[in-house]
């Protein structure tokens, strides 16, 4: 694999993998915009503008998008998170130039009036339904929670008072001054022609105009709550009870994180952890899991639950118990080398496929400027050590205090208290 890179005299900058011997090619647009860059009178403008890209340019419908990528034959999507928002397309390296050259374009809205009237009330079902759905909420709820007034807490997809007030102008004004080309990073991996990736760039993205850069929100998100928050939500129509808890951990900008992924692995991944083999593997419950997730400036231990709704309590009790007790008594030098060796694989598995490793190259690039070679994130995951994974649960104690959110049928009681009196506070690859 061989890393290039570029960068246009407006400010895009141009990341590639190449892998010589790669079947096929990924590309992609890596918007540095989110959530945590909106305010109240914008929420949710960052996803909603995702779906108008796809409803065509001033030279392309949206019918003429979607046939000139079924015409590629390439697998073409996009998402928004809080704070990216990602065009991408995996297609045969002949078709690079061609899907580069289109995901360009759509760069470019036209933002019609009459599209963004009918994509609102898409947005509002959008949004309807993902209240309406398992686990109800309960994720936003506990990041709201957690992050109190921050940005990072806020929604992605909005409320519906938030879509129902935005106006079209305000949109385009977003996509003006979030969409600068020095907001942007051009990423591709595979089978990549990297000179003619940046002529197709200079070609088609050239000509956009430069603004100075658009600096993010200066509001560092702190470690959440200093005692424990808990709320509830209930939902009738509900048969089990979901429960997601939150509690601080490294962040983004925080060499700590990879030790936090693997000790996320060890105590909560979704088989052979504490969690599973306390609660899942013998039927106490539907679910149970932990992850990290780490933003620029912040970061967290996400625990998730589901099981009967009279058996919530106790089991997030049992959940904080287990944490203590890891705490305590420490990680074994079993359990890490097997956490090592699942990581080990993922970190792999995700580099032997470029659609995969374009995610993990663009992101990088754009939220801090650096690239890592699967070989580096390989040597990150041998290197770290039980002293590594206890100095993390030291600093940041998953069984301290933390946001917590259940939704079940009814209204479901407080935790017993029973956990660690002691209390201070599916992994994904590095």
């Amino acid at each position: 694999m061989t890393f290039r890179h570029e960068r246009l005299p407006n400010g895009l900058e141009i990341v590639a993998e190449v892998t010589d011997d790669a079947l096929s090619t990924s590309v992609g647009f890596f918007v540095k915009t989110g959530a945590r860059d909106e305010t109240d009178a914008t929420w949710g403008v960052s996803h909603f503008l995702e779906h108008m890209v796809f409803k065509g340019t001033t030279e392309l419908s949206a019918d003429e998008i979607n046939r000139r990528f079924d015409w590629m034959g390439a697998s073409a999507n996009a998402f928004t998170s809080e704070e990216d928002t990602v065009y991408h397309a995996a297609v045969l390296p002949a078709q690079q130039h061609e899907a580069t050259a289109l995901l360009a374009a759509m760069m470019r809205p036209a933002l019609r009036a009459e599209d963004f009237a009918t994509e609102k009330l898409v947005i509002l079902e959008e949004i309807r339904m993902y209240d309406d759905q398992p686990p109800f909420g309960a994720d936003e709820r506990c990041r709201a929670a957690f992050f109190a007034e921050h940005p990072l807490g806020r929604s992605v997809l909005g409320t519906v008072e938030s879509i129902e007030s935005l106006p079209v102008e305000a949109m385009r004004e977003y996509h003006v001054r979030r969409y600068a080309p020095g907001n942007i990073v051009l990423a591709a991996t595979g089978a990549v022609d990297f000179t003619a990736l940046v002529e197709t760039a200079r070609r088609y993205c050239g000509e956009w105009e430069a603004l100075p850069p658009s600096a993010r929100d200066t509001w560092r998100a702190g470690r959440g709550p200093t005692g424990d928050v808990r709320e509830t939500i209930v939902r009738p129509a509900a048969t089990l009870a979901y429960g997601v808890r939150m509690s601080a951990g490294p962040a983004g900008d925080d060499p700590e994180r990879f030790a936090a992924k693997l000790l996320a692995t060890v105590l909560g991944d979704d088989s052979g952890s504490r969690l599973y083999w306390a609660l899942v593997d013998p039927g106490t419950a539907e679910q149970a899991s932990c992850h990290h997730q780490d933003f620029r400036d912040a970061g967290l231990f996400a625990t998730q639950l589901a099981c009967e709704a009279g058996d919530a309590p106790a089991l997030l009790d049992e959940v904080t118990g287990i944490y203590a007790e890891a705490a305590r008594s420490g990680i074994t030098a079993a359990e890490l080398e097997q956490a090592r060796n699942k990581l080990a694989g993922r970190v792999v598995l995700v580099g032997e496929r470029p659609r995969r490793r374009l995610f993990s190259v663009g992101l990088e690039w754009a939220r801090s400027g650096r690239y890592r070679s699967v070989a580096d994130d390989l040597a990150i995951v041998e290197g770290l050590s039980l002293d590594d994974l206890h100095r993390v649960m030291d600093s940041w104690p998953l069984h301290g205090p933390a946001a917590t959110v259940l939704a079940g049928p009814s209204a479901i009681p407080e935790t017993s208290g029973a956990g660690d009196p002691q209390g201070a506070g599916g992994a994904e690859p590095v």
